[in-house]
């Protein structure tokens, strides 16, 4: 479906915080600063955690020189004794060619692993590789499974996604209530896209009572954001005072925004 979303490339620079040194988990699974060099003889020790670090470290070049093909090895070497960042990191190089030839069987593969054993973001990503068909075949049912486990945990993309298949009934009975209640657990944590959806389930009254006020909130959180459909629509409920006054500086202001970013029914009332 075109209104989801595809594993950030983001998430690969996660877990490195210095310049001089690595992080690590200790015994307790917080975190503490272990220098380069002692995380280096870790690593060659055969320590998964280290490994998946001493990968970072050389993934984004901090305290070694930058080398995406022994950060590679490096992840490859943690993710064969089960380490789920690891996998996950692996899988996300595999999707998009970094230290390694693009394979999405092998991505695909290595985020299933992940995603087994917890990990949220791998959970999300192997939904996301199911629902479209990515080293996998396609199975939206499949998807929506991986999309709730990720979701129940807190992930805001995946309560956005599980979200939209309620609202298409792709993978699951369509459900409006069900959708708006997942937008709005992503919304809540700041997702733009889900703070979109959920204002428009307020101004159309679709899995939720009509609520223009409250539309024209979750529209701002949005534009706020620099989301251009939000930033369009913010604009249109200042020209027709729809759930606030009617303010046509206001107007202009928001669809100057939503036009300068491109949005062609922006451009249409207001060209800048």
């Amino acid at each position: 479906m075109t209104d989801r979303i595809i594993i950030g490339l983001v998430a690969i620079v996660l877990g490195l915080a210095t310049t001089s040194c690595a992080l690590a988990p200790d015994g307790s699974g917080q975190k503490t600063q272990v220098p380069v060099s002692a995380l280096k003889v870790k690593a060659e020790a055969g320590d998964a955690v280290a490994q998946f670090n001493f990968g970072m470290c050389h993934l984004k070049g901090i305290g070694v020189e930058k080398d995406e093909v022994k950060a590679v090895e490096w992840f490859h070497k943690s993710a064969a004794q089960g380490d789920a960042d690891a996998q996950f990191k692996l899988g996300v190089c595999y999707i998009y060619g970094i230290g390694v030839e693009k394979d999405d069987k092998k991505a695909a593969e290595w985020l299933r692993k992940a995603a087994e054993q917890g990990h949220a973001e791998a959970q999300y990503s192997f939904g996301v590789c199911l629902d479209n068909g990515i080293g996998v075949e396609k199975d939206e049912k499949k998807a929506v499974e991986w999309y709730r486990k990720s979701a129940e945990q807190g992930h805001a993309e995946a309560q956005y996604n599980l979200g939209v298949c309620y609202a298409h009934g792709s993978g699951v009975v369509k459900n409006e209530t069900q959708a708006v209640e997942w937008y709005r657990k992503a919304a809540e944590q700041g997702y733009a896209e889900a703070q979109l959806l959920l204002g428009a389930g307020y101004t159309n009254g679709i899995g939720v009572e009509r609520d223009e006020a409250k539309a024209v909130e979750w529209y701002r959180k949005a534009a706020e954001q620099g989301h251009a459909e939000a930033q369009f629509m913010l604009g249109v409920c200042y020209i027709k005072g729809i759930g606030v006054g009617k303010d046509k500086a206001k107007a202009i202001e928001w669809l100057r925004k939503a036009a300068a970013q491109g949005h062609a029914k922006a451009q249409e009332i207001f060209l800048p």
